[in-house]
C-alpha cells in the first residue's frame, strides 16, 4: 500500500497560525476573567463566613458559650493557564488526505488561604470595651434610623430631672426601664424623620488670663493662630480664649445657636459625661419639643451587643412598646419589637439570606415579612461595628493573586 505525501499549501499554514495565534490571544483575555471572578469570589467567601460567625456567636452567647472569632489573613492564587495547537488527518475516505487543525487548553487554580484566630489581650479589651460616642455619630451621618443604633449599642438612658438623673435599662427583663428606653429612642426617630435631629460636637470656649509681661514679642504671632487674643489696659494682662471640640450633643435646634451662657452651663454638665456617654438635650419650641428632655445614653460593647442579641432568642425577647403621646408621626409607622428578628427551626429554613446550625437546629435573620428590610440593615450594622472592634490579622507573606501563564 502506497501512502500519498501531502504538502500544506502557503495559505493553509497561514489560516493554521492564526488559529494558533488566536487561541493565545484568547488566553491572555481568560487571564483578566479569571482574576475577577476570583476576587468577587473570594470577597464573597470571606464575607459570608464574618456573616456566619457573627450569627453563630450570637447564638453561643444565647447557650452561655465562649465567643470566639476566626479571620481569614491572607489569600494567594495563582492560576496557571496552558493552551495547545496541532494538526491530524481528517477522518474518512480521500479527505483523509487533508490535515485538520487541533486546539486545545486548559485551566488549573491553586489557592492558598492563610486562616487565623482572633484573640489576644488587645482585641479582647477591645471587644469589652464600650463604643465611644464618636462611632455612633459617624454611623448617624450614614443615615442610619437613630432608634434602630441606640437600641443596638446603647446598654441605658440616664433622662434628668430636676437635677437627678433616672437610669432606664435597655433590657426587656426591666420593663419600666425598657419602656422609657424605646420611647426615648423612638422620639429622638420621629425628629430624625423630619430631618430636624442634629449631632454635633459641642463647641466648647476656653478662656486664659496672663499677664502681658509674660508673653515674648516674637511668640505673639504664633498665639493669635491659635487663640482670640484680647489685651487688657486696666491691669496690662493678655486675655486667651479657644473654641476647643468637645463631646457629641444630639439636639432638635442648632448647637451654633446657643448663646455663651448656654454654652457655659453645657460645658459644666459636660464635665460628668464620659467618652462612651452620648448626650442629649431636646427643647420645647422646635421638632418635638412636646416632650422636651436632656440626659444621655450609656455605650456598650461590641461584646454586650452579642449578648444582648443572645437573650432575644429566650426569655428576653424585645416587645411592642408605643412610642409616647408627645412624640410626632414616625415614618411608615416603624417601630419593629425586636432590634433583630430571628428564626429557629429544626430544618434549615427557606427564603433566607444564610442560616448556620447549632445543636440540630437552625437560626437565620428573619429576611421577611414587613420587617426584613430593618432586620438587614441592622445585621449590616452589626457587620460594620465588628470592623470597627477587630484588630488587624497578621498576615503570612504578601497577600495576592498571581497569574502564570
Amino acid at each position: 500500500m502506497k501512502y500519498r505525501k501531502t504538502k500544506l499549501k502557503p495559505r493553509t499554514l497561514g489560516k493554521y497560525f492564526s488559529y494558533f495565534l488566536t487561541l493565545i490571544l484568547l488566553t491572555g483575555c481568560l487571564s483578566p476573567i479569571a482574576l475577577n471572578r476570583a476576587v468577587i469570589a473570594y470577597d464573597e467567601a470571606v464575607t459570608d463566613a464574618i456573616s456566619q460567625q457573627l450569627l453563630v456567636n450570637i447564638v453561643r452567647a444565647h447557650y452561655r458559650q465562649p465567643i470566639h472569632f476566626t479571620g481569614v489573613s491572607n489569600i494567594a492564587a495563582t492560576f496557571t493557564f496552558a493552551a495547545n495547537a496541532g494538526a491530524t488527518p481528517a477522518l474518512g475516505g480521500l479527505a483523509g488526505a487533508t490535515l485538520m487543525p487541533i486546539f486545545g487548553g486548559s485551566l488549573a487554580e491553586s489557592p492558598t488561604i492563610s486562616i487565623v484566630p482572633i484573640e489576644g489581650e488587645e482585641f479582647t479589651k477591645r471587644l469589652l470595651t464600650p463604643f465611644p460616642q464618636s462611632k455612633l455619630t459617624l454611623l448617624l451621618r450614614q443615615h442610619y434610623d437613630v432608634d434602630m443604633l441606640l437600641r443596638m449599642m446603647a446598654q441605658e438612658v440616664r433622662m434628668e430631672d430636676s437635677g437627678q438623673y433616672g437610669v432606664y435599662r435597655n433590657s426587656p427583663s426591666d420593663k419600666s426601664g425598657y419602656e422609657m428606653f424605646r420611647r426615648v429612642v423612638l422620639h429622638l426617630s420621629a425628629i430624625q424623620d423630619h430631618n430636624q435631629l442634629y449631632a454635633e460636637p459641642l463647641l466648647l470656649t476656653h478662656s486664659w488670663t496672663v499677664p502681658a509681661a509674660t508673653i515674648a514679642p516674637d511668640s505673639f504671632q504664633s498665639l493669635q493662630k491659635e487663640f482670640v487674643v484680647h489685651y487688657n489696659t486696666g491691669d496690662d494682662t493678655f486675655s486667651l480664649r479657644k473654641q476647643i471640640p468637645g463631646p457629641i450633643l444630639i439636639t432638635n435646634y442648632d448647637p451654633d445657636s446657643l448663646t455663651e451662657a448656654e454654652r457655659e452651663k453645657l460645658n459644666e454638665r459636660a464635665r460628668e459625661w464620659d467618652v462612651s456617654d452620648i448626650a442629649f438635650d431636646i427643647r420645647a419650641g422646635y421638632s418635638g419639643g412636646e416632650w422636651p428632655m436632656s440626659g444621655f445614653f450609656r455605650l456598650r460593647s461590641f461584646h454586650a451587643i452579642l449578648s444582648f442579641l443572645g437573650k432575644s432568642l429566650g426569655h428576653e425577647a424585645g416587645y411592642h412598646v408605643e412610642k409616647d403621646p408627645r412624640t410626632p408621626p414616625i415614618l411608615g409607622n416603624e417601630n419593629p419589637d425586636l432590634t433583630m428578628a430571628f428564626l429557629v427551626s429544626s430544618s434549615p429554613p427557606s427564603g433566607t439570606d444564610f442560616s448556620i446550625r447549632w445543636d440540630s437546629r437552625y437560626y437565620a435573620v428573619n429576611t421577611s415579612g414587613p420587617y426584613a428590610r430593618w432586620n438587614r440593615d441592622a445585621f449590616q450594622l452589626l457587620f460594620l461595628l465588628f470592623q470597627m472592634t477587630v484588630t488587624d490579622l497578621p498576615r503570612i507573606g504578601v497577600p495576592s493573586i498571581t497569574i502564570a501563564k
